[in-house]
């Protein structure tokens, strides 16, 4: 099989789990295990069908979830996510912890990072720290004078 083609290793992420759903289904299945099709779509509310279709293939065709029929009539289908799929809980954690810390003006529909005020400290930290790593990582990588810090 020819392999893809990608720009950069971000593209890579991103092309598994981009999308307006797919982290959000990837988090629910990791909350909350094993789910039928119509269990997903009603916790996403606003997902249209076909767009949910189309994630839960991608996510499949890329190893990151498992599709099982369930031979019953009608047929049932459930998604549970695979062992290379839980290797994407650390990058949700992350995105999970920074909306958490920047919520501001959203009001959440179904806040599932269950945190508290030593939580919020935990994640805070752990943000703060991961940050701090990256800088350290990338030392001599900024340009001087770069007051937004994001250009290499």
């Amino acid at each position: 099989m020819a392999k893809k083609e990608a720009l950069t290793e971000i593209q890579i992420t991103l092309n598994v789990i981009g999308g307006k759903w797919k982290p959000l289904i990837l988090h629910y299945l990791e909350k909350t295990g094993t789910k039928r099709y119509s269990e997903i779509l009603r916790y996403l509310d606003t997902a249209p069908k076909k767009t949910l279709t189309s994630q839960l293939r991608e996510l499949e065709a890329d190893h990151i979830i498992k599709r099982t029929v369930i031979p019953t009539v009608p047929v049932q289908v459930e998604y549970s996510i695979t062992n290379h799929g839980r290797s994407l809980f650390p990058i949700l954690d992350v995105m999970c912890a920074w909306g958490y810390l920047n919520e501001g003006d959203y009001k959440l529909k179904h806040p599932t990072c269950e945190y508290n005020d030593q939580t919020r400290r935990i994640k805070e930290k752990r943000l703060h720290d991961l940050y701090h790593q990256f800088e350290a990582d990338h030392i001599g990588d900024w340009f001087p004078n770069n007051d937004e810090g994001t250009n290499r």
